[in-house]
């Protein structure tokens, strides 16, 4: 895990827990099949999934505020 892209990640998704569900979610994702949202030459899927959010590319959603 790069820690340049770990903390450009935090400035959007403050919260430690939210970034790891987030993070890890995409990365899982991103194993999976899923295309990049950004154009990367690195291979790890944490480090994209990182990237993307510290991009502004994901965010963190809670449920429990979208049914208001």
């Amino acid at each position: 895990m790069n820690a340049k892209y770990l903390e450009n990640a935090r400035k959007v998704i403050p919260d430690p827990r939210k970034l790891v569900i987030t993070a890890s979610r995409r990365a899982k994702n991103l194993t999976r099949g899923a295309r990049p949202m950004i154009r990367t030459t690195d291979d790890n899927s944490l480090n994209v999934a990182l990237m993307e959010i510290g991009q502004g590319f994901i965010t963190w959603e809670d449920p429990k505020e979208t049914k208001k």
